[in-house]
C-alpha cells in the first residue's frame, strides 16, 4: 500500500475489515456501481459500497481476493488514518524492507513512545506507578513530536505534550484518543485503493481530552531498573498481515528511544510475541511467557476480541496493556485497574465518521451486516445510533450479525436483497471478500 493510505492504517478490524455500503437506487453508471435497480433501493443517486476497517487491514489485501476488474470499484470506506509521511515510512522500511503497507505502524510506534515517556516521567518502571502519567503525556505541557525532544523537556524539569506519528493523541480519562483523523477511502477499477481519492475528516472533540496531567514528574534525569516492553502482535492467524507493520513500528520506536539515551538511564528491552487470533489460545500462551519475562508493558493485541481474552491476565498482573488497534467501545469503561490504554480511536468515533459518510452520500435506508464479535457488534450499534441521530427512521435501518465460520452467507445476503436498502454496510474480517462476492452476484455489491 501507499504512504498516504496506510498511515494509521486502522484499516480493518482484524483481517480485512470492511464496511461495505452499497447504494441502491437507479444510479449514475459512471460511479461505483451502475444500475442500482437490482438492489431495489429508493435513495437514487450514486451506487457505491463503503468499506470500513479498524482493527486490521482494509484495502489492497481485500482487492487481491478479486480477479474480475471492477469488482470493488467505487466501494468506499472509513478508517482511522493520518498521513504518515515518507520520512517515517522510509524508516519503517529500513526496519523491514519487505513491508507491503503500514497498518497501525504509527499507532504502535506511539504506544511504545508514550509508555517510555510515562516511565521516565514517573522515575520508575513500575506500571502501577507510571500508568498515572500516561494520559498526561498526551496533553498540556510543552509540545514535542519525538522521544528525544520530549526527553529533553523532562530532563529540563518540564512537562511534555507528545504529539505523535498517529496524531496529537490527546487522551481522554479513559486512556484513548478524544479526537482522531479518519480517511475516507475508495477502490479503483483495479480493485486497489485509489490513494488520490482519499479524503481526511476528524471525528470526536479534543475538548473531551483529560484535564488531569497526572502527578508531578520525578526528578530530572531519574534512573532505575530497565523498562521491559513486550509485544502481543499478530504473527500468525487471520490477522497475520497486520503483524509486519506493527512489529516494525515497535522496533523503530525502541531504536529511537535507545538512541536518545533510553529510559531511566537504561536501554529499553523489547520481547516480541505472537497474538494469533481469537480462534486460538496463542495470545494467552504469549502473555504468560511475557509476564514470566518480567515485562512492564505489553503492546497489543491488534484484535479487540483477542484483547478481551487476555486483558484481565495482563492488568491483573500489574502490567500496562497498550493496544495500537483495538477499537471496541467495551474497553472505554472496562475494569482494567487503570492499566489499559489504546492509541487507536474507539468505535464511537469511527461510527460517527462512517455514519456521516453514509448520510452525506444521500442514503435513506441502510442495511448493516456485522461480524458477531465485540468489534463488529459494537461498531454496528454505534453506527446505527448515529444514523438515527442524523435523522434516519429506526425502521429504515436493518441490522444483522453473521458467523465468520459459516460455509456461506446466502441467507444474510438474501435478507439485504429483500430489504433493498440504499446502502449496505459490511463489518467483518477476511470473510468479507466472500460476502462482497455474494452481494455482487445479487446485484447489490460494488461490481457494475
Amino acid at each position: 500500500m501507499r504512504t498516504g493510505i496506510l498511515a494509521r492504517n486502522a484499516a480493518v478490524a482484524a483481517a480485512a475489515l470492511l464496511v461495505l455500503t452499497a447504494c441502491g437506487g437507479g444510479g449514475d453508471d459512471s460511479s461505483a456501481g451502475g444500475g442500482g435497480d437490482a438492489a431495489g433501493g429508493t435513495g437514487g443517486g450514486e451506487r457505491q459500497v463503503n468499506v470500513y476497517g479498524t482493527d486490521g487491514n482494509m484495502g489492497n489485501a481485500l482487492g487481491e481476493s478479486f480477479t474480475a476488474p471492477g469488482s470493488l470499484a467505487g466501494m468506499k470506506g472509513t478508517t482511522p488514518l493520518t498521513d504518515l509521511g515518507s520520512e517515517f515510512t522510509d524508516r519503517l522500511r529500513e526496519i523491514d524492507p519487505n513491508l507491503q503497507d503500514y497498518n497501525y505502524a504509527g499507532e504502535t510506534y506511539d504506544a511504545v513512545v508514550v509508555t517510555a515517556l510515562a516511565a521516565q516521567a514517573a522515575g520508575t518502571n513500575d506500571a502501577n506507578v507510571f500508568k498515572e502519567f500516561i494520559n498526561g503525556i498526551t496533553v498540556g505541557g510543552e509540545a514535542c513530536t519525538d522521544f528525544a525532544a520530549c526527553l529533553e523537556i523532562i530532563n529540563n524539569g518540564g512537562n511534555v505534550d507528545y504529539n505523535g506519528i498517529s496524531g496529537p493523541l490527546s487522551f481522554a480519562d479513559a486512556g484513548e484518543p478524544a479526537e482522531a483523523s479518519f480517511g475516507i477511502l475508495q477502490f479503483g477499477e483495479d480493485n486497489q485503493l485509489d490513494e488520490a481519492a482519499t479524503d481526511f475528516v476528524l471525528a470526536g472533540d479534543s475538548a473531551n481530552a483529560t484535564t488531569d496531567e497526572g502527578p508531578a514528574y520525578a526528578a530530572p534525569g531519574a534512573t532505575g531498573e530497565p523498562l521491559v516492553i513486550g509485544t502481543l502482535l499478530p504473527l500468525t492467524g487471520n490477522l497475520a498481515f497486520l503483524g509486519p507493520p506493527e512489529v516494525a513500528g515497535a522496533r523503530l520506536a525502541v531504536n529511537d528511544i535507545n538512541a536518545a539515551g533510553g529510559v531511566l538511564g537504561q536501554p529499553v528491552q523489547l520481547i516480541e510475541g505472537d497474538s494469533g487470533d481469537a480462534s486460538t489460545d496463542t495470545a494467552t500462551q504469549t502473555v504468560d511467557r511475557l509476564l514470566q519475562g518480567g515485562v512492564n508493558a505489553i503492546i497489543g493485541a491488534a484484535s479487540s476480541g483477542v484483547s478481551l481474552t487476555v486483558i484481565d491476565r495482563i492488568t491483573g498482573s500489574g502490567v500496562v496493556q497498550f493496544s495500537p488497534a483495538n477499537t471496541s467501545d467495551q474497553f472505554t469503561d472496562y475494569n482494567d485497574n487503570g492499566l489499559y490504554f489504546r492509541s487507536a480511536p474507539p468505535d464511537t468515533l469511527q461510527a460517527r465518521a462512517l455514519s456521516d459518510l453514509i448520510i452525506n452520500d444521500g442514503n435513506n435506508t441502510v442495511g448493516i451486516m456485522a461480524l458477531n464479535d465485540p468489534y463488529g457488534t459494537g461498531l454496528m450499534e454505534n453506527t446505527r445510533e448515529n444514523l438515527i441521530a442524523a435523522g434516519l427512521a429506526e425502521d429504515s435501518i436493518q441490522t444483522l450479525t453473521y458467523d465468520p465460520q459459516a460455509a456461506n452467507y446466502d441467507a444474510e445476503v438474501q435478507q439485504m436483497v429483500d430489504f433493498a436498502p440504499d446502502a449496505v454496510v459490511v463489518i467483518g474480517f477476511e470473510e468479507s471478500a466472500r460476502i462482497i462476492e455474494s452481494l455482487n452476484s445479487q446485484g447489490i455489491g460494488p461490481q457494475r
